[in-house]
């Protein structure tokens, strides 16, 4: 096993019952001091995880992937929560121009290649920005599809830990936490948008699929890769 694959499994086992704001405090000051974000698509679900977040440290690393590609209402969403929660640690990556310019020059590559578009415009981003940090924190759920039916707390992704602290909440939970706590909506929840990514390859979903369906609506792609390993931060 590796250095990371050893540490995720005695984080489960040391921390497997600790949750909320307790568990992120935790990791942020005893377990990762200095080395652990949260990266967030100020999602649908996103303001639970930030919410949390806040009343640990509002000052911890928020990374946001804006991929030039996001509707409009997302980039509202995020302004309205950063100030509604204090959030001062908030920081925007996305594509390098060079790049976007080489591979994307026309702004089509979702169309024509949609594993190269989120590539170019979220994984590479999020493997530079997650450099410096030995662990990241997700909003990723075991109910939202069947590929994260077995999403544990604690995970190796490459030279990282990853910590997925909602793993079991349920869709009721996350209604019930949202309502408890007085905080906004995405806009695009109520118009049949469960999941929220980029504009191009988000549709809405139907009653009865899963709250995923609509992202590449008609491909086999499931993921946008950024939950497939990372490569090592310098210096380790």
């Amino acid at each position: 096993m590796t250095p990371q694959q050893l540490l995720a499994a005695d984080l489960n086992d040391r921390y497997g019952q600790v949750q909320g704001p307790a568990l992120l405090r935790l990791l942020l000051t005893e377990v990762f001091p200095g080395r652990l974000a949260l990266v967030s698509s100020f999602g649908t679900e996103s303001a639970v995880l930030l919410h949390m977040l806040a009343q640990a440290d509002p000052a911890a690393p928020v990374l946001f992937i804006n991929t030039g590609k996001l509707f409009g209402e997302t980039q509202r969403y995020r302004r309205q929560l950063v100030e509604r929660l204090g959030l001062t640690g908030v920081r925007e990556i996305g594509p390098e121009s060079g790049e976007e310019k080489a591979e994307d020059a026309a702004g089509d590559l979702w169309l024509r290649h949609a594993d190269a578009c989120c590539a170019l415009r979220k994984v590479r981003p999020l493997a530079r920005a997650l450099a410096p940090y030995a662990a990241w924190i997700t909003g990723r759920k075991r109910y939202q599809a069947s590929t994260r039916a077995a999403l544990p707390l604690f995970e190796a992704d490459g030279a990282h830990v990853k910590v997925n602290p909602l793993a079991s909440w349920t869709r009721d939970q996350i209604e019930a936490y949202l309502d408890s706590h007085g905080l906004p909506r995405h806009p695009l929840q109520a118009d049949g948008y469960p999941s929220v990514g980029c504009m191009p390859c988000t549709d809405r979903v139907a009653a009865g699929e899963d709250v995923r369906a609509g992202r590449w609506r008609g491909q086999a792609k499931t993921e946008c890769g950024i939950h497939r390993p990372h490569p090592a931060p310098a210096g380790l």
